[in-house]
């Protein structure tokens, strides 16, 4: 899988995601076998304007690498000062044009970009001048089901230069909700001469081996099928060379759980793991008896020691 001169080892793809994919999230899922990780969306607005959150976005770790930069903005002219503030902490930029939700599409930015498919192509010719990075755009059907227009953009794209596309087949009106339309990815592919990555309804990994073979993709990206569950990718991966598929033990969830937890400890401190890694414990023991019980203890824990021994706790109880 050839994304420009950056060269992938597998066709497996972590998402960006805000608010989940930070440097620890993006290591659990690199040591699981992600052939690229993403960052969180990163505010073309916040580094023009040398926002410290925003910049703090980019910290990194070489083991992480290749490294995928996500940006997300409405102006080309900041759009490509950015690329270029960026280029040297990752090895490709991603142009997000997708996001549906409200504040971003307040500002112009995300989705709400497919409804002006003019500035569009300005933002990626600003941020192509810019850089010589690989450089992709990850969108979205289109607005609503009366004004989709997934190929006018990607065709826009391919004109401006870009090395490959990723399309989530909802519309922005569509949210989360409903089914991803995967025959959008099959005509996207046979209308493009350059690399489809699928994302969208991908939570196991027979689901990943059958977008493949439905749709003809180059890549997949994993989002929220990830979330506690790095193991898919190891498990597609298996099933698309023909290897038997394994399930992680309860003592691997902990294990990879642990490490996660210890992860972000170190990256952010106590106060940020607390808020970050409950949402993590809970997706880590989703399907687990009394996997309830555990969500509704871990939503009140206030100290790291607590949060610590409630996961040793619910582990060694687990069967």
């Amino acid at each position: 899988m050839d994304i420009g001169t950056l060269k992938l080892e597998n066709p497996i793809i972590s998402a960006p995601m805000a608010g989940i994919s930070d440097l620890p999230y993006r290591l659990i899922m690199k040591r699981h076998g992600a052939a690229l990780v993403f960052t969180e969306m990163i505010s073309a607005n916040g580094l023009f304007f040398n926002g410290k959150a925003t910049r703090e976005l980019l910290r990194s770790s070489p083991e992480e690498h290749p490294l995928g930069i996500q940006l997300f903005g409405e102006d080309p002219l900041r759009f490509a000062e950015a690329a270029k503030a960026v280029e040297e902490y990752g090895e490709l930029l991603d142009l997000n044009l997708g996001c549906p939700v409200r504040k971003v599409i307040r500002s112009g930015a995300g989705s709400a970009l497919l409804r002006e498919p003019d500035k569009v192509a300005r933002i990626i010719s600003a941020v192509r001048r810019a850089t010589s990075r690989p450089l992709t755009i990850k969108f979205r059907s289109g607005w609503d089901n009366a004004s989709i227009n997934y190929l006018e953009i990607a065709r826009i794209a391919v004109a401006e230069g870009v090395d490959a596309v990723t399309l989530h087949p909802r519309t922005r009106a569509q949210m989360f909700g409903g089914q991803a339309d995967w025959q959008q990815l099959k005509d996207l592919k046979e209308a493009l001469s350059i690399p489809v990555i699928g994302s969208g309804d991908l939570f196991c990994a027979e689901d990943v081996k059958t977008m493949f073979e439905q749709t003809g993709c180059d890549a997949v990206m994993i989002g929220r099928g990830g979330y506690g569950n790095p193991w898919i990718i190891g498990q597609a991966l298996a099933l698309l060379a023909n290897r038997p598929l394994t399930h992680p033990t309860p003592a691997e969830r902990l294990d990879v759980a642990r490490s996660h937890f210890k992860l972000c400890l170190a990256t952010f401190g106590p106060q940020k793991t607390l808020a970050q890694m409950r949402k993590h414990l809970c997706w880590y023991v989703r399907g687990m008896q009394n996997a309830a019980g555990f969500r509704a203890e871990i939503n009140k824990t206030v100290t790291i020691v607590e949060m610590s021994n409630l996961l040793e706790d619910f582990f060694a109880h687990a069967a």
